[in-house]
């Protein structure tokens, strides 16, 4: 590895020769100057990985060299020294985009530690969240060798999200790939818990049930809104995974503070049409059906799938006792999301429930399959959440939720359902009515390879509508999709690596439920 250079400027120059001595016997290469001037000339002339500037000189101040080297190359760290604490000549220095902030005196510790920060920094960060790393890997190995319960589950989900964002800043793709194997293994263990224990849970007198899609406003909206004087807005963001949501957070702090961050189960099949309807409605499908005649649609049905959302939500209103007015927003491109945010302070002032479905992320996800830009522009994971989170900073949501705190609402966002990016393909035998739904199928003398899905042969069982009598729901696991074995090939090509929703995984199931109030 080639020395870090460093350029000097300090009119008592010759008062640090031991900090100058100290850096050389480190391995620094270091060049002095003692004026404004002949710091801008050698910066012209040579590359300098590093400058450190005293801020009081004569002729060209600090400051001013500050600005002179800023244009030559606004990359390179610079460290400002000073003997003055007045918080105006800090404020102008940090403001001009200075990298560190010394007060003389200074010791060789000090200027050692600034370089670190500055130079090595990545380096550091790097072998340090890889050892970090290697010790909670063991920790998460033996996590999954037990018998877990639902809040085990969501805690090792959270570690591996956690390390995932991690690893991402640290750049060290053998420990991604690690991870990456890591949480392969916790999806085939989360596979066979849901496989397990999920038709348990809607048994009478179940104990042990998490939050899920049909019990999550009842139980974690309106509690909040009985003592509550301000608006409440619940913003679901369709789609939004739990990592997509720690990408959103520090931009969505600016205005809130999380009160309680949690997680709570979507209900199976994990996509839109199931999920949302059971979240708004507080009822699983089949009692919607039952409940609402001519409203619930099954998958060959034709025409939209969720329509009636405010209508259900106003009937969970009305069985929860809760006489309150209410609104339903449901927004599905830019203009209606600016119109929206607008009417913000409207909404407030005559509604103490303000629901907001925002669709982008689940448009995002449907895009990546089918246009070849997108496709390029969210190639992995981390791409996936990159283009979220550019998405959001940009967007009418931001906005919205802006206003929101501009009028000093209660804020709380969830999502219906995760995706999972898939990779391995099921083959899958139905006829011309079984459902085209990638993560799971419905529909009779369906022929599928057993170890890959979990089969639901009564979908009353798990109070879903069955469209046949002899009807069976199929829930491929982990991060593979059905495909059908006419024209296999191409059918693969085309879906791997892409993102989808319907099955079992940790991604798709374990989901954001947030609570926050304005700063």
């Amino acid at each position: 590895m080639d020395k870090i250079s460093i350029l000097w400027a300090d009119d008592e120059i010759d008062l640090l020769k031991p900090h100058l001595l100290y850096l050389q016997d480190k391995g620094f290469n270091v060049k002095t100057v003692t004026n404004g001037n002949d710091a801008v000339d050698e910066f012209g002339k040579a590359t300098f990985d590093l400058v450190f500037l005293d801020e009081n000189m004569p002729g060209l101040s600090g400051l001013e060299t500050l600005g002179k080297i800023k244009n030559l190359n606004r990359n390179v760290p610079i460290i400002m020294i000073t003997k003055s604490e007045e918080e105006a000549i800090m404020d102008n220095a940090i403001g001009s985009q200075i990298s560190d902030y010394l007060i003389k005196p200074v010791n060789p510790g000090q200027i050692l530690l600034s370089i670190k920060k500055n130079i090595d920094k990545n380096r550091l960060i790097s072998e340090k969240t890889t050892s970090n790393y290697q010790q909670d890997f063991r920790n998460i190995s033996m996590s999954l060798s037990d018998n877990l319960s639902i809040k085990e589950w969501e805690d090792v989900y959270k570690k591996l999200v956690f390390w995932e964002l991690e690893l991402e800043k640290s750049g060290d793709p053998g420990m991604k790939e690690i991870l990456s194997m890591q949480k392969s293994e916790a999806n085939t263990l989360f596979s066979k818990f849901i496989e397990k224990n999920y038709v348990n849970w809607f048994r009478q007198g179940a104990k042990d049930v998490p939050t899920m899609s049909h019990t999550l406003i009842k139980t974690k909206v309106l509690p909040n809104i009985e003592n509550e004087s301000r608006p409440v807005f619940l913003v679901v963001i369709d789609n939004l995974r739990w990592d997509q949501w720690k990408l959103l957070q520090p931009v969505i702090e600016e205005d809130f503070k999380v009160d309680k961050e949690e997680m709570y189960f979507a209900i199976l099949p994990t996509c839109t049409q199931y999920a949302r309807n059971a979240l708004f409605a507080g009822l699983m499908p089949s009692e919607i059906e039952k409940m609402y005649p001519g409203k619930w649609q099954n998958d060959e049905d034709e025409g939209g799938k969720n329509l009636y959302e405010s209508e259900f939500l106003e009937g969970l209103l009305r069985r929860s006792g809760k006489n309150i007015k209410y609104s339903y927003n449901k927004i599905t491109n830019f203009e209606a999301g600016k119109r929206l945010a607008d009417n913000i302070h409207s909404l407030a002032a005559n509604n103490k429930l303000n629901a907001i479905v925002y669709n982008f992320v689940d448009t995002l996800s449907h895009a990546r399959t089918e246009m070849e830009v997108i496709r390029e522009l969210a190639s992995d994971d981390a791409a996936y959440r990159s283009l979220t989170l550019s998405w959001f900073q940009h967007s009418p949501l931001r906005d919205i939720i802006k206003n929101i705190h501009a009028v000093g609402g209660k804020l709380f966002i969830t999502t219906d359902h995760g995706t999972i990016k898939v990779g391995e393909p099921s083959k899958v035998i139905g006829d011309k009515n079984t459902t085209t739904n990638l993560r799971y199928k419905q529909g009779k003398s369906l022929t599928y390879q057993n170890k890959d899905v979990f089969m639901l042969k009564n979908p009353a069982d798990a109070f879903l509508p069955r469209t046949h009598v002899s009807s069976i729901f199929l829930f491929i696991k982990e991060n593979k999709f059905f495909a059908y074995p006419n024209n296999f090939n191409h059918y693969v090509s085309y879906y791997r690596n892409t993102f989808q929703h319907g099955g079992i995984s940790l991604e798709e199931m374990i989901i954001p439920f947030v609570n926050l109030s304005p700063k």
